[in-house]
C-alpha cells in the first residue's frame, strides 16, 4: 500500500510551517552571502565593486531562468503526485533536469560571445570592463552548478522535503563565504586571484550545493525516480513547465527594467538619490525573503491538493499564507518605520543620504502590507497553472503604474514625491490580484 504524502494529510498550519521555515532560512543565508560577497570585493577597489555590480543583471537573468524552470517543475510534479501519478512525476523530474542542462549550454554560449560586449555597453572604463569580464565569464562558464542546484532543490521542495534544501543552500553559501577571502586575497598559501577569486568561490559553492542536492535526491527522494536510460524529451511535459515557469522569468526581467528606469528618473535629482534606491532594494531583499520562502513552501502544497481535488486544504493553505505574509511584513515595516536612520548608517550614509533616504524608506514601506498579499496571490496563480496572471499583475504594477507615476511625480521637482509611486503601484496591484483570485476561485477551486 502506497504511503500517503504528507501534503495530503498533515494539518495545514503545521505543514506550511514545516515546508516554509527551512526555505526561509536558506534564502536568508543566501541574502547574507550576497552582502558579505560585496564587502570582500569592495576591499579590492571601488572599480572591482562596480564591476561586480554591473555583472549582476546577467547573473540575475541566469537565476531567473533557473528558478522559473524550477517553479514549473515544482508545480507540475507536486500536482502529479496529488493525482497519484508517480510515473508522470518522475518524467517531470527527468525532463526538468534535461532543461537545466540545456539552459546551462545556452548561457555558456552567451558568456563566450557576449560577456565582453555586455560590459563595454555599460562603461567606458577599460579597467572596470576587464574586471567585470574576468568575473562574469567564470560565473557563466561554470553555471551548470547554479542550474543544477536550483533544479534538484526544487525536486526536493515538490515532494515536501524542504529541510534538505536548507542544508544544500546553506552548505553552498557557507563554502562561498569561506572561500571568498582565501581566494580573493591569497590567504594560507592560496593564489591571490582578486576578482577572479570571488567568481571561483561563487561557482565552487554552487557546484558543491548541486552535488549534495543530487545525492540527497537519489538517496532520500523516494517519490520520484530519476532515470535517463532511453530518455527522450517530452513536449507534453516541457510545455506546461514553461507555461508555468516563463512568467517567473519575465517577472524577474521586468524587475531589472524597472530598476534601470527608476535609476534614470532619480539621477535627475542626484546620484545620492540613486544610492538611496540601491539601499532600499538591499533592505527589501532581506524583508521579502521570508515571504518568498513562505511561497516556495506553499506552492507544492497547493499544487498537490489541486491535483488531489481537495478544496478545503487549498483554501486553508491560501488563508494561512496570506495571514503569515502580512504578519511578516507588518513586523518588518514597523521596525523600519522606527529605525530608518540606523538602517542607513549600516551603509555608512552621508547627511545627504539620510535626508533623502529616511523619508524614502518610511514612504515606500507603507505599501508592504499590500505587497505581502500580492506576493502570495501571484504564487497561487502559478501553483494552479495560471502563471500568465502573475505576469499580468507584475506588468501592471511595475510598467503600467510604478514607472509612469514615478516619472510624473518627478516633474514636481521634489524627490520625496517620487517615493509615493511605490504605494500607488501596490494599491493597483492589490486590486488586480484580489479580483484575479476571486475569479480563479470561482472557476477552478470552488467546485473541487
Amino acid at each position: 500500500m502506497t504511503k500517503e504524502n504528507k501534503m495530503g494529510t498533515m494539518p495545514i498550519n503545521k505543514l506550511l510551517i514545516t515546508m516554509s521555515v527551512p526555505i526561509m532560512i536558506s534564502m536568508l543565508i543566501q541574502a547574507l552571502y550576497n552582502v558579505v560577497d560585496s564587502i570582500f570585493v569592495s576591499r579590492l577597489s571601488e572599480d572591482a565593486l562596480t564591476a561586480v555590480s554591473l555583472a549582476f543583471p546577467a547573473q540575475n537573468i541566469m537565476v531567473a531562468v533557473a528558478v522559473g524552470a524550477g517553479v514549473g517543475v515544482n508545480a507540475l510534479l507536486s500536482r502529479s503526485l496529488g493525482e497519484k501519478d508517480p510515473e508522470k512525476a518522475s518524467k517531470t523530474a527527468t525532463n526538468g533536469i534535461f532543461l537545466a542542462f540545456i539552459h546551462y549550454l545556452l548561457f555558456l554560449i552567451l558568456g563566450i560571445f557576449l560577456a565582453r560586449p555586455f560590459f563595454n555597453l555599460q562603461t567606458e572604463s577599460t579597467v572596470i570592463a576587464e574586471l567585470g569580464y574576468d568575473y562574469l565569464i567564470i560565473c557563466m562558464a561554470y553555471s551548470f552548478g547554479i542550474f543544477g542546484q536550483i533544479m534538484f532543490e526544487r525536486l526536493l521542495q515538490a515532494t515536501g522535503k524542504t529541510i534538505y534544501t536548507m542544508v544544500t543552500h546553506g552548505v553552498g553559501a557557507i563554502i562561498n563565504i569561506i572561500l571568498d577571502p582565501i581566494l580573493i586575497f591569497g590567504l594560507w598559501g592560496a593564489p591571490k586571484m582578486g576578482i577572479k577569486g570571488a567568481a571561483v568561490a561563487t561557482v565552487v559553492g554552487q557546484i558543491a550545493a548541486m552535488i549534495l542536492a543530487v545525492v540527497i535526491n537519489l538517496t532520500k527522494n523516494k517519490e520520484i525516480t530519476i532515470n535517463f536510460k532511453g530518455f527522450r524529451p517530452s513536449w507534453r511535459i516541457i510545455k506546461p513547465i514553461y507555461g508555468i515557469g516563463i512568467p517567473s522569468i519575465v517577472m524577474a526581467s521586468i524587475g531589472s527594467v524597472t530598476t534601470f528606469s527608476l535609476n534614470r528618473i532619480l539621477m535627475v535629482f542626484s546620484s545620492t538619490a540613486v544610492a538611496v534606491l540601491g539601499v532600499y532594494f538591499k533592505v527589501q531583499s532581506f524583508a521579502f525573503m521570508p515571504v518568498f520562502g513562505l511561497n516556495n513552501g506553499m506552492v507544492p502544497i497547493i499544487g498537490y491538493n489541486y491535483g488531489a481535488r481537495n478544496r478545503k486544504r487549498i483554501e486553508k493553505t491560501v488563508l494561512y499564507s496570506i495571514f503569515y505574509a502580512i504578519g511578516i511584513m507588518l513586523i518588518v515595516l514597523t521596525a523600519i518605520q522606527i529605525f530608518p536612520e540606523e538602517i542607513f548608517m549600516c551603509f555608512n550614509a552621508s547627511e545627504e543620504m539620510l535626508k533623502i533616504g529616511v523619508p524614502a524608506l518610511r514612504t515606500i514601506t507603507i505599501s508592504w502590507l499590500a505587497a505581502g498579499f500580492c506576493i502570495v496571490g501571484c504564487s497561487v496563480f502559478q501553483a494552479v497553472g495560471r502563471g500568465f496572471l502573475a505576469t499580468t499583475v507584475s506588468l501592471i504594477r511595475q510598467l503600467i503604474i510604478l514607472l509612469p507615476v514615478a516619472y510624473l511625480l518627478s516633474l514636481t521637482g521634489n524627490v520625496n514625491m517620487v517615493w509615493w509611486a511605490f504605494p500607488v503601484a501596490e494599491i493597483g496591484s492589490l486590486v488586480v490580484t484580489a479580483i484575479s483570485m476571486v475569479y480563479l476561485y470561482k472557476k477552478l477551486i470552488k467546485n473541487l
